[in-house]
């Protein structure tokens, strides 16, 4: 068997619902986390509300003190001894430690009680811590160096089985030897078992097979714990399943058990695993170092009782605790809604137990005095979750052959709702029904999403049993959980079988949705009422998160005699409400009849955080930036395409005269930024005419030739009308022709052609048969001598011949 794992097997037991009535019998009244003693049972005198701290242990630590042992093996010895006595997460439990030999001789005993049973409150804690060292000394003239292990089981068995103080008022606790060996029954120089040595070995076999069964039949486990390579492991098996095999959890590894280990440098992990196994509680392994250093252990969200241990060897080294937020915590009394005990200060185990601690990273700083330091130091933390059973029936006062479906959720001392299934992984379930006119019987309680479970996963437990038609009034119903680490609080919930025809009946039905503080869950409430006048109903709100503001209205309800009707109702939720799963529940109750709880539901809600003014618009505004960016491109490109378009550079004017070319003028870039090229005919006295571009207010007088968006070349002459130009053709302007060649040909749209140039394929109509319409031979010749002469040629270019070339 592998401890490392089944040390951690636990038991979420007895999460107890009991319907009406007091606790009356054990099978009845649910279990403890941990087992009764056979033959023990409660009274009606039992207080209905269990203690909220863990279930107390009875324990006893014994140790071998043979001869056997080196002086670094005893103090291995003690210092583990002191960790489970100290680690003890329950105020109420006792603890023994007992050291054993053997007798030999005159005046000595085969066992030595160093610490009788004491409580493990505050006070009695410092007192284990004290008297546990006495155990690294042993008085050969008192103690034999044998090992009598029937001497140590009896002493240990007689303890354990004394009467509590308290009587009555405690539930009877189970009891547990921790047994610490080295070695093998050795009784043969005892001269109580015998005259030689032979017959003192085999009565002391058969001693201890007697021993064995006292402890079995009066309740007491035994965990023997051997190390070193002398063990004698049929015997620690023997004497694991001799005693009570009563166990805290049905879950493997609860179930008394030998362990070997190979140094006694082992034993203070193994001691507390085998601890934990026994006790149904969880070992967290924390980390190890030499002060000054910080330590860490790790505490889990689901650990509502525990005990941070640590293994300082040297009570001069000092321990300061940190809790997960870096916040220094007191060694004793209350913080931030936590309780705080240290105890061992001055010994070689310090404890430090917590109650309802903050999950997280815990640090512990550790330092010492020079020539103190020498020594590893080890921080572990041994917890339990002791949650609290959420419970509902549906119907919640059951009639005699009607099914029942029973709901159950968990939740910690702290209000937190447990809603993630791994850490209730390998969780087992079930329920046992009781009561009058019918015999017990048990049901399954499953979360796999199989009916009547909604869904797998929720952690919500959920099964169904019909009562049997014999009931005949208060039933008991008690649920029974397993899994590592975790037990239930068993708070009682009281309810009695329904009369044979329900006179009012409600069915509730409340939103499963996400909120934000401050808003508002809707719910329906269908009520049938068969009597014969109206009742009163009321909405109540039960086991809410402390701490949160809930309202439900409307409330009082009416429902009318002898009609159904369906009432909506909210639940409004207070502005600083916590965020998270909403816990609790909504019952409706019948005044008139004692408010009988007529249906219940679980408020299934999550509060999460208002959105912000980015949460809710971001689309919008980032959807909207992109239709502004995407239309401002548009605008943009049309533009550039237009003025494209319309743009005349290139474009050569060249003046003529009876087919003579007079002057030629090539349009530059930027000066026909609007798509039009302002310009005049300048003829001075005695010179050719030129042709001059103009701009400004000078232009509102010249002729001007622009560009339209469709491609088409328009002559504005000055003084006269707007007239069509082609390319290559002359156009009278005054005395003179002009002739209008090459430029960028922009490609016009085709909605703006007209109709029968739209089919025409260009290829052909090419520019060579319209580029050569009209043109004069001579022109180039004429052009160039024009170009070269005359006023006002700054404007004019080398002549069309050399544009064509470069166009």
């Amino acid at each position: 068997m592998q401890w490392t794992n089944k040390g951690s097997a636990l038991l979420l037991a007895g999460a107890l619902l009991v319907l009406s009535g007091p606790l009356a019998a054990p099978t009845a009244s649910g279990a403890p986390a941990l087992p009764l003693a056979p033959g023990a049972s409660r009274t009606a005198a039992e207080p209905a509300e269990p203690a909220e701290g863990p279930d107390p242990l009875d324990f006893a630590v014994v140790v071998d003190q043979s001869a056997s042992l080196a002086e670094k093996d005893l103090a291995r010895e003690t210092e583990a001894a002191a960790l489970l006595s100290q680690g003890e997460i329950s105020e109420r439990s006792r603890a023994a430690v007992i050291g054993f030999g053997s007798s030999e001789k005159s005046g000595q005993s085969p066992v030595r009680e160093v610490c009788p049973l004491t409580v493990a409150d505050a006070a009695g804690r410092e007192r284990l811590s004290e008297c546990v060292q006495q155990l690294g000394h042993i008085d050969t003239a008192r103690m034999g160096p044998g090992t009598d292990f029937p001497a140590a089981i009896r002493q240990a068995v007689t303890r354990l089985t004394e009467a509590r103080p308290d009587g009555a008022k405690t539930p009877a606790a189970p009891k547990v030897v921790f047994l610490l060996t080295d070695g093998k029954l050795d009784v043969a120089d005892s001269p109580e078992y015998g005259t030689d040595r032979d017959t003192r070995q085999s009565n002391g076999a058969r001693r201890l097979t007697e021993e064995l069964a006292r402890a079995r039949a009066a309740g007491v486990q035994i965990w023997p714990l051997g190390f070193g390579s002398e063990i004698d492991r049929s015997a620690l098996t023997a004497m694991a399943e001799g005693g009570y095999r009563g166990a805290c959890s049905d879950i493997p590894g609860s179930v008394p058990v030998m362990r070997v280990v190979g140094t006694s440098a082992e034993i203070d992990k193994a001691l507390q695993e085998t601890f934990a196994a026994a006790r149904c509680a969880r070992i967290a392994q924390g980390t190890v170092g030499k002060p000054p250093a910080d330590l860490t252990v790790t505490i889990p969200p689901l650990a509502t009782d525990g005990s941070l241990t640590v293994a300082k060897h040297d009570p001069k080294v000092r321990v300061t605790y940190y809790d997960p937020a870096g916040r220094k915590v007191p060694v004793g009394g209350e913080f931030d809604g936590s309780s705080f005990e240290v105890s061992g200060q001055d010994g070689p185990v310090e404890a430090l137990r917590v109650k309802d601690p903050l999950p997280g990273r815990w640090r512990v700083h550790i330092e010492a005095p020079e020539g103190h330091g020498d020594r590893e130091v080890a921080v572990r933390a041994i917890w339990q979750g002791r949650l609290r059973s959420d419970v509902t029936l549906d119907p919640a006062s059951p009639r005699a052959g009607e099914k029942v479906t029973v709901q159950v959720r968990m939740q910690t001392r702290r209000g937190v709702v447990i809603t993630d299934p791994r850490q209730l992984a390998g969780l087992s379930a079930s329920a046992e029904v009781a009561g009058a006119g019918f015999a017990p019987f048990t049901f399954r309680l499953a979360d796999d999403g199989r009916a009547p479970d909604a869904k797998a996963g929720d952690v919500r437990f959920t099964g169904t049993f019909t009562l049997p038609a014999g009931a005949t009034g208060d039933l008991e119903l008690v649920t029974r959980m397993a899994a590592p680490g975790i037990t239930s609080d068993r708070r009682p919930v009281h309810a009695r079988r329904g009369p044979d025809v329900p006179v009012v009946t409600a069915g509730l039905a409340v939103e499963r949705t996400t909120v934000h503080p401050g808003g508002t869950v809707r719910g329906t409430l269908d009520v049938t009422n068969n009597d014969s006048a109206p009742h009163t109903l009321r909405l109540a709100l039960q086991d809410q998160t402390p701490g949160t503001e809930i309202t439900v209205a409307p409330t009082p309800v009416t429902a009318a005699a002898g009609k159904s009707t369906r009432i909506p109702f909210t639940v409004t939720l207070a502005a600083g409400t916590a965020l998270g799963e909403l816990g609790g529940r909504i019952a409706v109750v019948d005044t008139g009849a004692r408010d009988a709880v007529l249906d219940t539901a679980f408020l299934d809600v999550l509060v999460v955080a208002p959105p912000t003014w980015w949460d809710r618009w971001w689309k919008a505004v980032t959807g909207g930036a992109v239709v502004v960016l995407v239309l401002a491109v548009l605008t943009a490109i049309r533009l550039v395409a237009r003025r494209r378009r319309r743009d005349l550079t290139g474009l050569t004017l060249e003046l003529r005269d009876d087919g003579r070319s007079l002057y030629t003028l090539t349009v530059r870039k930027g000066q026909s930024e609007s798509g039009a090229f302002a310009f005049t005919v300048d003829e001075p006295y005695g010179g050719p005419p030129t042709l001059r571009n103009v701009r400004g207010t000078a232009a509102a007088t010249a002729h001007v030739l622009r560009r339209t968006g469709s491609g088409e070349l328009l002559l504005r002459s000055r003084g006269g009308g707007q007239v069509p130009v082609r390319a290559g053709e002359p156009i009278g302007l005054g005395d003179h022709e002009l002739v209008v060649r090459g430029g960028r040909t922009p490609t016009p749209r085709t909605r703006d052609l007209p109709w029968s140039r739209r089919t025409r394929d260009p290829r052909r109509t090419g520019s060579g048969r319209d580029s050569g319409r009209g043109t004069d031979p001579g022109t180039r010749t004429d052009t160039g001598a024009a170009a070269g002469s005359g006023p006002g040629a700054g404007g004019a270019t080398g002549g069309s011949d050399t544009y064509d070339r470069n166009f």
